[in-house]
């Protein structure tokens, strides 16, 4: 039986990073996942409207969830900053019955209303606990073997753990789980669970810009061919940003990024042209010739 959500990828994955929404699209049916686009939903607010207008940011939020609602079905995303925004937005209109009232006042100016009947999931979260990685093993048609992957998770794929609750904060295992599966070798290394630099960007480059080197140093150094990401900022960041990354470390990094989707989509069979891998700043080729 087929698994099936309204699909919310999110506005990075839209454009900036269009290549993980379109491999998203084309590796979902592989595995039996039906996505429903929706076509009225609008931006969760990335976190930064909630410090301005904290009503606007739940009434933003409850109109994405009161569409998926209209639809019969739970939300996934393959953004992690909008997990975490509209998880923690759903939990707060959930927990508080006069929160939740009145922010359907909002919403019935629009004619909608929110029950608070849907759950918010990453895709990561979909394959790992409902596909499983035993069926992703057996649908795999070109193993990673030989390929060092090194997961890197982002802050909002694990944190708020409170709130999210997928997987450990500080010990994770579920992206190495799925590199298992994939037939790739997991590189445990120091900067798996750390942050990108990607909230700093804006407010101060260079610090931004060395912790994404560590980051990225810290993979190759311990062996890596590849780092994989399941959050679209993560991977503006490290991708994106390398080149700058390189002159704050003063040292050339040169590492490949794939996208979560794309490492599946490689592994299932698709072609590099279906997963955008001529998107990316730091080309894939050789990655790819050695599988």
């Amino acid at each position: 039986m087929s698994l099936k959500f309204a699909y919310y990828p999110g506005c990075a994955s839209k454009e900036i990073t269009r290549e993980s929404s379109d491999t998203t699209l084309k590796v979902a049916p592989l595995l039996d996942i039906e996505l429903k686009e929706m076509p009225k939903a609008n931006c969760c607010g990335a976190g930064l409207l909630k410090d301005y207008d904290y009503k606007l940011h739940l009434a933003m939020n409850a109109r994405i969830f009161a569409e998926a609602e209209g639809m019969g079905l739970d939300i996934m995303t393959i953004c992690s900053t909008c997990l975490m925004v509209m998880s923690t937005a759903n939990s707060e209109l959930k927990n508080d019955e006069k929160l939740l009232a009145e922010t359907n006042e909002l919403l019935g100016e629009a004619g909608l209303t929110y029950k608070g009947t849907i759950d918010i999931k990453h895709f990561l979260w979909v394959v790992m606990k409902e596909v499983g990685a035993e069926k992703l093993k057996g649908l795999v048609k070109r193993p990673l073997k030989g390929i060092r992957l090194a997961s890197f998770y982002g802050c909002h794929t694990l944190r708020p753990s409170s709130v999210l609750g997928f997987d450990d904060p500080l010990n994770p295992t579920s992206m190495e789980e799925i590199t298992a599966a994939l037939g790739a070798e997991s590189v445990d290394y120091d900067g798996r669970t750390k942050c990108c630099g990607f909230q700093a960007d804006l407010v101060t480059e260079e610090v931004a810009l060395a912790m994404t080197a560590k980051r990225l140093l810290s993979a190759k150094d311990s062996g890596a061919h590849s780092v994989v990401t399941p959050c679209p900022f993560c991977h503006i960041n490290l991708d994106s940003y390398q080149s700058k990354a390189e002159r704050v470390a003063g040292r050339k990094i040169d590492i490949p990024v794939l996208h979560f989707t794309q490492a599946l989509g490689i592994a299932l069979g698709l072609s590099s042209k279906d997963m955008g891998l001529d998107r990316h700043m730091v080309p894939l080729q050789d990655l790819l010739d050695s599988i």
